[in-house]
């Protein structure tokens, strides 16, 4: 059973970077599309972005486009989501999960992380 982990969240000034990765146990997550997502109180979960088995293609929100980037360490075998000029609004619990397909909806993913918690505040 493919379970996922994610780590490297806490707090962050508005304007600076934080860079959150995603591991697996009980499987490999290059055999899957990689996808991060996050979530506040309230709302939807919300796509973020997306990586291929290959790492060659990737997909990204207009949320954070140009300012998330989500890489793979193939060496590690983990995926990374490096978060630049961050915003108050970015604050949320960040989850990764794995999935056959390459979409920006949670339906498109069958594991899940427990999710790591991301507070943007000065």
């Amino acid at each position: 059973q493919l379970r996922l982990a994610e780590s490297g969240g806490g707090l962050v000034q508005p304007g600076g970077s934080l860079n959150l990765s995603c591991a697996a146990s009980g499987g490999r997550l290059d055999s899957y599309v990689i996808g991060w997502f996050r979530q506040t109180p309230g709302k939807e979960r919300e796509g973020l972005a997306t990586i291929s088995r290959s790492g060659v293609y990737t997909k990204y929100a207009d949320s954070v486009k140009g300012r998330f980037t989500i890489s793979r360490d193939s060496a590690n075998d983990t995926v990374l989501l490096t978060m630049n000029s961050l915003k108050v609004d970015d604050t949320a619990v960040y989850y990764c999960a794995a999935g056959p397909y390459s979409a920006l909806r949670p339906t498109a993913f069958s594991h899940w992380g427990q999710g790591t918690q991301v507070t943007v505040s000065s």
